[in-house]
């Protein structure tokens, strides 16, 4: 059992993984106005959820805005990225099972 507050996490780069368990691993992007971060897809299912802040996500060559509240799935290896960030984004990413464990 873990109980970890958002608040809390200290910044440690665009990316801060602060759950791992083999079924899934839990992180928080903190992504600051203007940014456009290429990503590699992943080998895991992946779930975002919007902290707060507002931008873009690219999935499979298709659009989506997003902000605060926002709830987006990305299948395993499906190509996406955050860009045209107008408010610094903050996103919390589940990934299942854990990160690179598939990979």
């Amino acid at each position: 059992m873990k109980i970890v507050n958002i608040a809390d996490l200290e910044a440690t780069g665009i990316y801060h993984e602060f759950l791992r368990v083999p079924a899934l691993s839990l992180g928080l992007y903190k992504h600051p106005v203007g940014t456009n971060v290429p990503q590699d897809p992943h080998a895991e299912d992946e779930v975002y959820y919007v902290v707060s802040g507002n931008g873009k996500i690219a999935v499979n060559g298709s659009d989506y805005s997003v902000s605060t509240g926002a709830v987006v799935y990305v299948p395993a290896r499906v190509p996406h990225h955050f860009h045209s960030v107008t408010t610094d984004l903050q996103v919390l990413v589940f990934f299942s099972p854990a990160e690179h464990t598939l990979a």
